[in-house]
């Protein structure tokens, strides 16, 4: 996804009115830091294509819009939702500040499921919990009633994870990264399975009962 240039003329209809969360750029012609965070606004695009939408605006070429938020200096962010200006922040500003910025308002992957829900789902007999992480883990605590089939098992075993008993598989392990990797390959080969947000330190952290 590319950053879309906005203007005085269609910042409203581009920004204000996203159904997205907006994640805006000011910048210049003549800024040097601005070249330098440009790339870095563009993997923040491609990485959250869908969930979040990314602009830049040229100061220089649309004063209203800078007045409005009355930049200072360039490069400047500001992340807009549902018409409000909910966080900002000026200069060159790393990956993983824009990410821990804009994290709070992104739309839930579709496969994701809370401890909570996990929990409840669980006990109506409505999902089969997978434990991905290597076996002395699994060994040590575990989800109750949850089965293990290591990450690296997973392709092969994948037949294993369809929900022919119309329960649906839910992927966890130590943290949310490793089960939604996975979660998401296998969602890519056509197996439908959901991961656990927080992973096994998240459940425990919560207060859910485990298995030892």
């Amino acid at each position: 996804m590319t950053v879309r240039a906005v203007t005085d003329a269609n910042f409203e209809q581009e920004v204000l009115a996203s159904e997205l969360p907006v994640l805006i750029d000011f910048k210049a012609d003549w800024c040097q830091p601005c070249k330098q965070l440009s790339p870095i606004v563009a993997e923040v695009a491609q990485e959250l294509e869908g969930k979040l939408k990314v602009v830049e605006v040229d100061v220089d070429r649309n004063p209203n819009v800078a007045a409005a938020f009355r930049i200072q200096s360039v490069p400047t962010l500001f992340v807009v939702h549902q018409g409000q200006v909910v966080g900002g922040q000026p200069g060159l500003v790393p990956k993983e500040a824009i990410l821990e910025m804009v994290q709070p308002l992104l739309p839930a992957d579709a496969a994701e499921v809370k401890p909570d829900e996990l929990a409840k789902l669980i006990q109506a007999q409505r999902v089969v919990a997978v434990d991905v992480r290597d076996a002395g883990s699994y060994g040590r605590a575990h989800i109750p009633g949850a089965i293990h089939v290591a990450k690296d098992e997973l392709t092969t075993r994948a037949s294993e994870l369809r929900p022919a008993d119309g329960r649906l598989r839910v992927l966890y392990g130590r943290t949310t990264d490793e089960a939604k990797e996975a979660a998401d390959g296998l969602r890519e080969s056509g197996v439908d399975v959901g991961f656990l947000d927080g992973g096994m330190l998240g459940w425990e952290a919560e207060g859910f009962e485990v298995e030892r």
